[in-house]
């Protein structure tokens, strides 16, 4: 089904003899082929009798060859999948299956993607990237300190290679281009932290979907608003996988501290009035940056500056301020 959408992809129309002969396929086939496309991918095709088919616009897909070359020189291993229920739930399988870590999971379109704290993450096929990373942490807490961070940091340069500007990261795992996000992180824990465990870092970026297409109960943006034009998903996965070698091989050497620095560059929210959700409580204050674990300096109006890390904190501007 998958070579149908590339042949498709262009946004041209294409005759239904024309998609049987290249697939070595009957028309009705196709056309059954088609249906399936509208009804589990969501996506909209025009039919025209004397013209045949087309989608309503252009996809960018994802390209096995390229991206495994990259995946490959890095000592990765790569899975592309055409959908799955969530790239983080396909890799844990792979994990418990006995295959070995590192490796990248990527997928065309996720049935059940999900965010921090059980929240949806949209997932529309071929629109945005589904990512995951699986590795293997042999020094216990302090090889996960800071990590959701570092990964901020490695979309953060992917996406700038990509040509979008105006891109800045939120504690702890968010990145936002102007004022709204583009993407999110999260990271789930297979095994003991106190010893050797298994990490899968997943990443949703927004690349491709349509402002209205789907109903988000938050501001965002994608690389296409922000750069005016279709974005190469496959540069993108690319570029990712690059960023995140270059800073988690870092982080593995020389610790988060290495790296404060440059969040702290790059962080939108240093010195604003700011909620901290930590579950049973919300807490007010100023965002001071971070210490030298990641962790969130908040200053609280008579209790000076208190630190927060670790479990499902989130934090949000005080509209209230």
């Amino acid at each position: 089904m998958n070579n149908l959408l590339r042949l498709l992809s262009d946004g041209r129309f294409h005759s239904g003899e024309e998609l049987g002969l290249a697939l070595g396929v009957s028309r009705s086939a196709v056309w059954k082929y088609l249906q399936r496309f509208e009804s589990d991918c969501g996506l909209e095709l025009f039919k025209v009798p004397g013209k045949g088919y087309r989608l309503a616009e252009p996809l960018s897909l994802l390209n096995y060859e390229d991206s495994f070359a990259v995946v490959d020189r890095l000592g990765w291993r790569l899975y592309l999948l055409e959908t799955t229920d969530s790239t983080n739930a396909e890799a844990l399988r792979l994990l418990q299956s006995g295959v070995p870590a590192p490796f990248v999971v990527l997928a065309e379109g996720q049935t059940s993607g999900r965010g921090r704290r059980g929240r949806e993450w949209a997932s529309p096929h071929a629109q945005n990237i589904y990512y995951s990373l699986a590795l293997k942490v042999s020094n216990g807490i302090q090889g996960l300190s800071g990590l959701s961070l570092v990964v901020g940091l490695a979309v953060l340069r992917a996406l700038r290679r990509l040509g979008v500007e105006g891109v800045g990261l939120k504690w702890p795992n968010d990145v936002y281009a102007g004022g709204r996000k583009i993407a999110g992180i999260l990271i789930e824990l297979n095994g003991d932290p106190a010893d050797a465990c298994h990490v899968i870092i997943g990443i949703g970026v927004n690349v491709n979907m349509r402002p209205g297409s789907l109903n988000i109960g938050q501001p965002w943006t994608t690389v296409r608003e922000q750069t005016g034009r279709l974005a190469s998903r496959a540069d993108l996965s690319q570029f990712l996988s690059e960023s995140m070698y270059h800073y988690i091989d870092r982080h593995s050497r020389k610790g988060f501290s290495s790296l404060r620095e440059e969040w702290e560059a790059n962080n939108i929210w240093y010195g604003k009035s700011c909620v901290l959700s930590t579950g049973a409580q919300q807490v007010k204050g100023v965002m001071n940056g971070i210490d030298e674990q990641g962790a969130l300096r908040l200053w609280i109006e008579g209790r000076g500056e208190q630190c927060f890390s670790g479990g499902e904190l989130s934090l949000r501007l005080d509209h209230d301020s």
